[in-house]
């Protein structure tokens, strides 16, 4: 069963709204704040206009080595969803913790400050750091700086558990998400006179079907990773906007779409193809528009993530959660950063990915119980060889 304690600082940390469109910073102040009370200090990095902050802070300084136990503080929003409860009240029910944010993630991060004392007090070898970001669900924004802020300093963790919900299952691979937006312009005209125009939404289709025959392709073409619900790489278009009239030949349109990369493809390959089609298509347009052509913009790059099963965090992960196996998980995460950063990682958290995301998000008392036993584990490993 989860404490008293644990549970509070998760219900607390729900009923804080940091959806990704506002400031994280009553979380992350109160997150500094109750370390403060035990004498901890915290590195804060901002965001560029200030209103969004990341959190690290050291439980055991001083010790040559640390594990980061890192965790997301935005959450998706809930327009337009069909709650029961209010999305903030923390509600206890029926043996679950219900709000946004229950499962991802706040309460794996209420469960590891609840823990903080008892780190602090821990014989172990080694420190636990806590790394709390922003921005996670627009593209893994915060995490970024918090890492190069690390680097910076000079700190060196040797491992990071990424709290992300996989029912305490270490989970040691995932894709990447890498998001554009596409802009084209062309040339309008009335739409009686279609030679003296360039159609952008016309170009735009025709890169749109690019990226579906490259769809198909991966679907059909490339080398499977069993594990995965779909187990090749994706690639798909979410929105399209262009026109004005009927009767008017388009000057502009906009599409985005993405690419969802297994750990062994590169993402870098399948844009560099979108680009060099959209380069294929411009002089054409470009001999009735000079002026016509494509823009790219990236909106979101998380690389994939692949660990190991015998990497030792992997191993720590399964003897303190209980668990022989791994698994995959088809949602992106942190950890290909912290992974790209040198640092082994592993993704192990309370509740389940199905509950993420949507109208009445909970996870259930049982996983924040074995989730804090988890967490109760780390501060009793005797050695930091676990760790390398």
């Amino acid at each position: 069963m989860i404490s008293t304690r644990a549970l509070e600082l998760a219900q607390t940390l729900v009923r804080m709204d940091t959806v990704s469109r506002h400031s994280n910073l009553t979380l992350i102040h109160f997150v500094r704040d109750e370390l403060l009370r035990l004498g901890v200090k915290s590195r804060i990095t901002y965001s560029a206009d200030k209103t969004k902050a990341n959190l690290f802070a050291t439980l055991g300084e001083g010790k040559p080595a640390g594990v980061i136990l890192s965790g997301h503080t935005d959450t998706v929003p809930w327009d337009g969803q069909a709650w029961s409860l209010d999305p903030l009240s923390a509600t206890v029910q029926d043996g679950r913790l219900y709000g946004r944010g229950s499962a991802d993630m706040k309460a794996f991060i209420g469960l590891a400050l609840a823990q903080a004392q008892a780190y602090l007090d821990s014989p172990a070898p080694f420190a636990v750091h806590l790394a709390l970001s922003y921005d996670e669900e627009v593209g893994c924004l915060g995490v970024k700086e918090l890492i190069a802020d690390l680097r910076d300093a000079g700190i060196r963790p040797l491992a990071c558990i990424v709290g992300e919900p996989t029912l305490m299952v270490p989970a040691i691979a995932h894709k990447g998400v890498y998001r554009y937006k596409c802009c084209v312009r062309g040339k309008e005209a009335h739409s009686s006179l279609t030679p003296r125009s360039v159609n952008a939404i016309e170009m735009a289709a025709r890169l749109v079907g690019k990226l579906r025959d490259m769809a198909e392709g991966f679907e059909q073409n490339e080398p499977r990773y069993d594990g995965f619900d779909v187990p090749y790489s994706t690639a798909s278009v979410g929105q399209f906007h262009g026109g004005i009239a009927d009767n008017v030949v388009p000057r502009d349109a906009e599409f985005r779409y993405e690419f969802r990369n297994l750990p062994t493809a590169d993402a870098a390959v399948m844009q560099a193809e979108v680009l060099a089609h959209a380069r294929a298509l411009e002089p054409r347009m470009q001999q009735v528009a000079p002026e016509a052509g494509f823009r790219f913009e990236p909106i979101c790059e998380v690389p994939a993530f692949l660990g190991s099963a015998d990497d030792a965090v992997t191993r720590l992960a399964q003897r303190l959660a209980g668990e022989q196996g791994t698994t995959l998980v088809a949602f992106g995460t942190e950890a290909g950063l912290f992974k790209q950063a040198g640092i082994p990682t592993v993704v192990c958290g309370p509740g389940s990915i199905e509950q993420a995301h949507q109208p009445d998000e909970y996870v259930s008392l049982e996983q924040l119980g074995r989730c804090e036993a988890f967490l109760q584990g780390l501060a009793g490993v005797a050695s930091v060889a676990d760790l390398a």
